[in-house]
């Protein structure tokens, strides 16, 4: 731990106490001291936070070592290969994730703390807000404006049983001795889709269960690729259901649900919840000083990022806003900005990409057809199917589509969302559009590299005006 006195004013004061030393917390802080504030960063649980030790890092690391396997095995489609991988050691590979998850905790977090003086880093127990402050390790630091980054925690959803089963989380399925022969995943957003297909392809025998569908919150062509993708790889997927009950014998976990009218049960060796989270706010004292909260016990905050109480903050996954690392740390510095630099700076997520890291990998950007209705825009849509896309044919992988939305009055473009084997890579090309305004005239007009994944996007859309199949290649 850091001395805690070297920046207090000596009555335990600062310019900024932060609360939680994750990407949030650490965002806040940095930019905070690099404008010259004395800052009281207060840890809250491990280092790092959620994206380096349990999320992002350690998940994405199995996903490549699971798609090394499976890309062997795919070789195949190649006239004339065939090839093989199989894992060997889950152990060892369990550790080597761990290896790399405590390497970038050291190097991007606690090593950073020695670089900015104005950062104090105070790790001696959880905070509790009291007005004008907060109390930690017994001790009372006080500070004229706040911010609260303390991020979230796994949820179990509410069926009858499930406490008594030993389920699963996303955090301890990577932490498992050995490896399962089979698993029950319960929710298919992109924390049950990604590590679902994962653990199918180090063996595992995947049932995914859903009460609505597979990734809710994509097009529905998206997530029909995506279902059927996972079907050609034997994930067994059980959709618009509801829970009866969860119990555990000698034969293993027992999930019991009623799809159509009829009672389905379905035995594994553990079940895995993957259905939900909830924001790290109890026991801090929010409502004693009158910091809202809702129904998920997240914390409200305005664009500006203020809480219901003038001074107070809060920024990442602690908030009712987006649950993504990287919001979390653009939040942190406009909170900091706001709070302690006199700016008046405004959230903005109207071109935020977010990315699912299956096989193909979905990604997205702006409205969807949806929600661009919903908004009150005459809408239009073009959709290209992967074995439009020179790259994807030489590829020999036409799995997935790309699609636009636009404003049918102005040709403007509202959003889009690719699923591709690089789906992630080729959404911030889209991403830039929409950022500067772009139409679907632009963006078809825009001189594109030729077989490459991102080139779809202008094939999407000169999609809106022509058939691009009666297209020769390169003739765009």
């Amino acid at each position: 731990m850091k001395d805690i006195n070297k920046n207090d004013d000596g009555n335990g004061g600062y310019d900024l106490i932060v609360i939680g030393a994750g990407s949030a917390g650490f965002s806040a802080s940095i930019t905070a001291a690099d404008a010259g504030k004395r800052v009281a960063l207060v840890g809250h649980g491990t280092i790092g936070g959620t994206c380096v030790n349990v999320g992002c890092v350690p998940s994405k690391a199995m996903i490549r070592a699971a798609e090394a396997i499976h890309g062997a095995h795919a070789a195949k489609r190649f006239p004339g290969l065939s090839g093989h991988a199989q894992l060997d050691d889950w152990h060892t590979l369990i550790e080597s994730k761990d290896d790399l998850v405590a390497t970038l905790r050291q190097k991007k977090y606690a090593d950073l703390l020695p670089e900015y003086a104005g950062v104090d880093y105070i790790d001696t127990g959880p905070a509790r807000l009291i007005e004008g402050g907060v109390i930690v390790g017994g001790r009372t630091l006080t500070a004229m404006k706040m911010i609260i980054a303390t991020g979230g925690h796994p949820v179990l959803p509410t069926i009858d049983g499930i406490e008594e089963v030993g389920a699963l989380d996303s955090t301890s399925l990577l932490e498992l001795e050995t490896l399962p022969e089979s698993l029950i995943f319960i929710g298919a957003g992109y924390i049950g889709a990604e590590l679902a297909q994962m653990m199918s392809r180090m063996g595992v025998k995947v049932t995914l269960v859903t009460r609505s569908h597979l990734l809710p919150g994509a097009e529905p062509e998206v997530s029909g690729a995506l279902t059927d993708a996972f079907a050609a790889e034997g994930i067994t997927l059980l959709t618009g259901l509801s829970y009866e009950n969860v119990r555990r014998d000698a034969s293993g976990v027992t999930l019991r649900v009623m799809q159509g009218g009829e009672p389905v049960e379905v035995t594994a060796d553990h079940l895995v919840s993957t259905a939900g989270r909830r924001a790290n706010t109890d026991s801090m004292g929010l409502d004693e000083v009158g910091v809202k909260t809702d129904a998920r016990g997240s914390i409200v905050i305005g664009d500006d990022m203020q809480t219901s109480v003038p001074g107070i903050y809060a920024a990442g996954d602690v908030t009712d806003r987006d649950q993504f690392v990287y919001m979390a740390a653009y939040g942190a510095k406009l909170a900091v900005k706001n709070a302690v630099l006199g700016d008046d700076q405004r959230y903005d997520n109207s071109a935020m990409p977010w990315v699912v890291f299956s096989d193909p990998q979905i990604a997205g950007v702006g409205l969807s057809e949806q929600q661009a209705r919903d908004a009150g825009f005459d809408v239009k849509t073009s959709v290209v199917p992967l074995d439009q896309v020179p790259r994807a044919l030489a590829a020999r992988d036409t799995r997935g589509l790309i699609k636009l939305v636009a404003d049918k009055k102005t040709d403007k473009l509202l959003g889009g969302q690719i699923i591709a084997p690089e789906g992630s890579d080729t959404i911030q090309t889209l991403v830039m559009a929409l950022k500067f305004g772009m139409t679907t005239k632009d963006l078809g007009a825009t001189i594109f590299p030729y077989l490459t994944t991102v080139e779809g996007l202008k094939l999407a859309a000169q999609t809106f005006d022509m058939d691009v199949a009666k297209l020769s290649c390169c003739a765009g």
